[in-house]
């Protein structure tokens, strides 16, 4: 097995497209996941029923099913029924719908993990619901969760070269179709594996830093 660099060059203006897609996918899965999965929490935790049980339903039922299938049916089944989506936006929408199920279930940890003692003392305040939940419940319950939804960017983004299967290359993708190409595959599935490492190394570190600064307040 020879190392060849001229392989590399040539697969490198690839790289930089399927390294674009993948960061774009992360980003933006990961902005649905983190709103998303906190309105999941919040209707699972609402006194009316009807709000609760279908939103309970829902979650589980994405849980529960595979992200490819998922991914699947944004793409091919709901064009059948609405407007359709570029394979990047149908990608990106499934991860976050996918992994906002879970960051859900992080949340309500974390909201659970509130003492009850803070609720009596914005009730015994007279706090509207809408600012207890903003001022007193929310910033304590996300602080708690904040190293569990960072495990979740990282699953996320090893997750990422699923949205290859519907037509969007991310660095993975990039990496198959280039091979299948010319029959080279150290170098560029040896490049894709190293950028993975490169990029989720930074984000767990950053996680960790956000984490050490909510922990001094």
């Amino acid at each position: 097995m020879n190392w060849d660099w001229e392989v590399v060059e040539e697969f490198l203006p690839r790289f930089w497209d399927g390294v674009l897609v993948t960061c774009q996918a992360l980003l933006g899965g990961t902005l649905i996941a983190f709103t998303l999965g906190l309105v999941w929490a919040l209707a699972q935790r609402s006194n009316l029923v009807w709000v609760r049980w279908p939103v309970n339903a829902v979650t589980e039922f994405i849980r529960n099913t595979p992200l490819l299938v998922q991914l699947f049916f944004l793409f091919y089944v709901v064009p059948e029924w609405g407007p359709s989506m570029s394979p990047l936006a149908t990608g990106v929408i499934g991860l976050g719908i996918h992994y906002s199920t879970y960051t859900a279930e992080v949340y309500r940890a974390g909201i659970d993990g509130v003492p009850r003692g803070q609720w009596e003392a914005a009730t015994a305040l007279n706090l509207s619901t809408a600012v207890t939940w903003r001022s007193v419940i929310l910033p304590q319950a996300i602080r708690r969760v904040v190293p569990a939804l960072g495990n979740y960017v990282v699953a996320m983004l090893k997750d990422s070269p699923m949205i290859a299967i519907i037509g969007a290359l991310d660095m993975l993708g990039e990496a198959r179709f280039f091979s299948a190409e010319t029959f080279q595959y150290v170098e560029p599935i040896t490049l894709v594996g190293i950028a993975f490492i490169v990029i989720a190394y930074p984000a767990s570190l950053l996680i960790r830093a956000l984490e050490r600064r909510l922990a001094t307040y």
